[in-house]
């Protein structure tokens, strides 16, 4: 099952998390200090009205002899003024009927009466609101009950606009905000710069990993910080763990191969004596190098599974295509059949050179067999480049395959022409070896005239 990557990077996840976090103690703050700034700024205010109501309540609770100014003589204008939305009211409740005495800003207007409302006085005995006035503008209203004895119970109300508290909360407001945006800037800048630095050493650590994969170290090297030093460790012992195991297998496998084929030529050996006359001779020669054969096409399958899973194996194209192609050239020197390759230094392929060099080695094999003057090998100019993917083209100028032949001679065994030495494992093989690193080969129709083969593989 292939691997699937989450939708989101664990820098992502962490840069994330820490600015939703960020987000929410910014926006708790700024709600719980604007409530806070709200009820100072209510109270600074209540502390204004409250002075006026004081004075009030000084000029009612004044003895009749004593020289005093008229009642509601504040010294601020604005009561005077109509509908200016400061305005004071006293009313008599102990009367018949009670009297109103007002401000001259209420113009015969009245204020409504906190002592009949649900509203609980505070420790100073004020009760305090929001009403709507006269014009309607909403009002910040205290009210007082007092009782002056012999001259009655009253209470004292003095109201005005709730404008000021607004404004001065939308100052607040306005500053605390681009506060906080100033710092939330600074939280996130400082959260990016917090989580490249705590994860440049998993960044190190995955590049280190890659390098061992890719085959340019054979072990994770470099320091780490005590939380990653284990798993950088866990993984050194992984890889020493599969070189074990792939070392093994290799020693298995020439095991089973000198077990199997010493018998095997003692079978050849005393069937091929006394001329090797008869029927049961030719049997058991005909069927002891079939034996021969398929041992040494299922030890080549587990000896490259077992190289398929060894980590770190990368092996350079062009220097591998050199020797063998002049190797075959050297072979073929009756015939005269030119070799050539046109493949980049770059190109390389990840897996063990064994491997490859088996590979190109039956694909040339079968060319130069086939071939009347030339081969070559190439890199298919669409796959040129891709990461991860490398694709060879091994072309000869022979008299190639029909198109129904094509994918016939890929089978195990199979042989289109007996005259032609040969086991007919050679095109299998290559077949499995691709297979087993996630590779394919196909055979097509060669520009040349002849076959192409096409063998895709791993690259780095």
């Amino acid at each position: 099952m292939p691997f699937r990557s989450h939708r989101y990077s664990l820098g992502a996840r962490l840069f994330i998390s820490a600015a939703i976090c960020c987000a929410l103690v910014l926006l708790l703050a700024g709600f719980g200090l604007t409530t806070f700034y709200r009820r100072s700024a209510e109270r600074g205010f209540d502390e204004r009205l409250s002075v006026y109501i004081k004075e009030l309540i000084a000029d009612l609770a004044a003895p009749p002899e004593t020289e005093r100014q008229a009642i509601g003589d504040l010294g601020e204008p604005r009561f005077d003024l109509p509908l200016s939305g400061w305005y004071w009211q006293i009313i008599r409740l102990d009367a018949e009927r009670p009297s109103i005495r007002a401000s001259r800003s209420l113009v015969g207007g009245q204020l409504p009466k906190l002592l009949d409302q649900p509203i609980a006085p505070n420790a100073r005995g004020l009760r305090e609101s929001y009403i709507s006035g006269p014009d309607d503008r909403s009002l910040r209203i205290l009210e007082r009950e007092i009782d002056v004895g012999e001259d009655g119970r009253f209470t004292v109300a003095v109201a005005a606009p709730s404008d000021e508290i607004d404004a001065d909360i939308r100052d607040f407001r306005l500053a605390l905000t681009m506060t906080f945006v100033l710092l939330g800037l600074a939280l996130v800048a400082s959260t990016i710069a917090q989580v490249r630095f705590g994860l440049r050493p998993l960044v190190r650590l995955g590049a280190a990993v890659g390098m061992v994969r890719t085959g340019e170290t054979p072990r994770i090297v470099g320091q780490y910080p005590p939380d990653l030093a284990p798993l950088a460790g866990e993984l050194n012992q992984l890889i020493d763990a599969n070189h074990e195991i792939l070392d093994r297998a290799r020693t298995q496998v020439g095991n089973l191969a000198h077990a199997l084929k010493t018998p095997l030529s003692v079978m050849l050996n005393e069937a091929e004596a006394d001329g090797g006359e008869g029927q049961l001779p030719q049997t058991v020669k005909s069927q002891a190098a079939i034996m021969r054969d398929q041992v040494q096409y299922y030890l080549d399958r587990a000896r490259a599974a077992a190289l398929s899973g060894a980590l770190g194996g990368v092996t350079e194209v062009a220097p591998s295509l050199d020797a063998l192609i002049r190797t075959f050239t050297k072979i073929s020197q009756g015939r005269g059949i030119a070799g050539s390759h046109s493949v980049p230094p770059r190109a390389r392929f990840r897996g063990e050179k064994q491997d490859f060099e088996e590979m190109l080695g039956n694909l040339l094999d079968n060319a130069f067999k086939w071939a009347e003057a030339t081969v070559e090998v190439s890199l298919d100019d669409q796959q040129d480049g891709e990461p991860g993917r490398i694709v060879l083209l091994i072309d000869d100028d022979g008299p190639g395959l029909p198109d129904e032949a094509l994918a016939d001679v890929l089978k195990r065994g199979r042989r289109l022409d007996e005259a032609i030495p040969g086991s007919g494992l050679g095109l299998s093989i290559v077949v499995d070896l691709a297979k087993l690193y996630g590779g394919e080969l196909s055979l097509q129709r060669s520009p040349l005239g002849g076959l192409r083969a096409r063998l895709a593989l791993p690259s780095v």
